[in-house]
């Protein structure tokens, strides 16, 4: 991907997630921007992901964000962090006093490209476990998984299409029925070692 972003970029970013989030929980002011690169100011997709922390268990608290670059990258992490934290339809609002048991993640979204292929069975020779994310897109309904979550279940790319048709609350084999879309899409993902710890660059475990 032609976008990067560098260690700093990729603190800051995170940072400014969980600022956000904190301020919104009544926390403090807002962060500032400062500085900020123009880089930062790029609109991109970008998702926040909350990972409740329990001893070496992880779990997800919340996640949300923008598949498409439809806004500047700082504002859209700002935006997908609070709503991670309040709006999660698959969980309570997170607590202020949680946020010191929550590790923060950002994921960097490059723009969705659509497979195209001669036969939908042709699909998981395009789906590249650890690297790719992917997006189901049927009529009214769509579902979409970032790269990291067939890394953290072991799935094949078989498994990975099924699962992101149950996301978008299809029947699990649309992705072999004609008339299914799938896109993929990469990911620069930075994240909190440990609440409010230091933060790191995930890089995930190439399939291939």
């Amino acid at each position: 991907m032609s976008f990067e972003l560098d260690p700093e970029e990729g603190a800051f970013l995170v940072g400014f997630a969980r600022g956000s989030i904190e301020a919104a929980l009544g926390g403090g002011e807002p962060p500032s921007l400062g500085d900020v690169s123009e880089k930062l100011r790029t609109d991109c997709g970008v998702f926040v992901t909350l990972n409740k922390v329990s001893g070496p268990t992880h779990s997800l608290r919340g996640c949300i964000g923008f598949p498409y670059p439809v806004m500047p990258l700082v504002d859209a992490v700002s935006e997908a962090a609070v709503s991670a934290a309040l709006r999660d339809p698959r969980f309570q609002p997170v607590s202020l006093e949680e946020m010191g048991s929550v590790a923060v993640e950002v994921s960097v979204l490059t723009p969705p490209e659509k497979i195209v292929v001669e036969s939908p069975g042709e699909y998981p020779d395009h789906v590249r476990v650890g690297r790719d994310g992917l997006i189901v897109d049927r009529g009214s309904n769509r579902g979409l998984l970032l790269p990291q979550v067939a890394v953290d279940w072991g799935w094949s790319a078989e498994e990975f299409l099924t699962q992101c048709c149950i996301k978008a609350y299809l029947p699990p084999d649309s992705w072999l029925t004609p008339g299914t879309e799938i896109f993929r899409f990469r990911a620069i993902i930075f994240a909190e070692e440990q609440p409010r710890g230091r933060v790191v660059r995930v890089e995930l475990k190439d399939s291939c």
